[in-house]
C-alpha cells in the first residue's frame, strides 16, 4: 500500500473541479431583506443532516418564501409552522427543535449578533456548538468553516469512504481523519489560504464521491484512478 499524499489529491481534484463556490447562499435574498447570509449556512448545515442537498434547497426556498430565514423569524415561528416549511428535508420535527435551539442560543447569549458569535475563539465555539441538541462534529465544523470562516476541516461520510478506498493511512473516525487532513494541508497553506483550501477540498470530495466514488464506485475515468489501490485491485 502506497502512502497517499493529500496535497497531490487536492491538486488532482482542483484540476478536475476548479472552484466550487461552496457553501451556496442566496445573496440577493439577504440584500433585499437585510438579513445575515451566514444564518442561511447555519440553517443549511442542520437541515442537511441525513438527507440530500436537493431536499434542503426545497426547505430553504420555503423559508425564503415566508421571509423566515433569519434568527428572529425562526424564534418567532410556531414549531408546527416551521416544521411544515422544512418538511422536505426529513426528520422535520427534530430539525425544527434544533433550528429553534441554536437560534435561541445565539439570541440569548449573543443578542442575535453573528459577528459577536463568530468572534469567539473557534475551539471554544466548537465546544459550545457541540453542547447544543443535535449538533454533532460535522454540523458544528460546517458552521465554523463555511459560516464562520474558521480553519477547521469538515469530515463526512464521503471523506471516510475516500480514506478507506484509496486508502489514506489513517484511522477511519472523525477526529483522526480531521487531524490528519489539517496536519498535512497546513504544511503548505496557512491563514486565509488554508481556510479556502479546507473549503474547496471538502466540497471537491463531496462532488467527487457523488460522481465517481459512490457506494458502488464508477472507476472508469476516475481522476484518482492512478493512485487508488481500490481501482487497481479491479484491474
Amino acid at each position: 500500500m502506497r502512502n497517499k499524499n493529500l496535497l497531490d489529491i487536492y491538486t488532482i481534484l482542483t484540476k478536475k473541479y476548479k472552484s466550487l463556490n461552496w457553501w451556496p447562499i442566496d445573496k440577493k435574498y439577504h440584500e433585499k431583506n437585510k438579513t445575515d447570509p451566514r444564518f442561511e449556512i447555519i440553517t443549511g448545515a442542520i437541515l442537511t443532516q441525513n438527507t440530500a442537498w436537493s431536499n434542503v434547497e426545497k426547505s430553504l426556498e420555503k423559508l425564503k418564501e415566508k421571509n423566515k430565514l433569519d434568527i428572529n423569524s425562526i424564534i418567532q415561528s410556531k414549531p408546527k409552522e416551521l416544521s411544515e416549511m422544512i418538511r422536505s428535508s426529513g426528520f422535520f420535527n427534530q430539525k425544527t427543535d434544533r433550528l429553534r435551539e441554536i437560534s435561541m442560543h445565539i439570541s440569548n447569549k449573543y443578542n442575535q449578533d453573528l459577528d459577536k458569535f463568530f468572534s469567539k475563539d473557534f475551539k471554544k465555539l466548537r465546544t459550545e456548538l457541540l453542547s447544543l441538541n443535535g449538533i454533532g462534529p460535522e454540523t458544528a465544523d460546517s458552521i465554523l468553516l463555511y459560516a464562520g470562516e474558521k480553519p477547521v476541516f469538515v469530515v463526512d461520510a464521503y471523506t471516510k469512504r475516500l480514506c478507506q478506498r484509496l486508502p489514506i493511512d489513517v484511522e477511519i473516525d472523525y477526529d483522526s481523519i480531521q487531524k490528519h487532513f489539517e496536519k498535512e494541508l497546513s504544511k503548505k497553506y496557512s491563514g486565509e489560504e488554508l481556510i479556502e483550501v479546507y473549503n474547496q477540498f471538502h466540497a471537491q470530495i463531496v462532488i467527487f464521491a457523488k460522481e465517481f466514488c459512490r457506494k458502488k464506485p464508477v472507476c472508469s475515468n476516475c481522476p484518482l484512478s492512478s493512485i487508488c489501490d481500490y481501482t487497481n485491485k479491479l484491474l
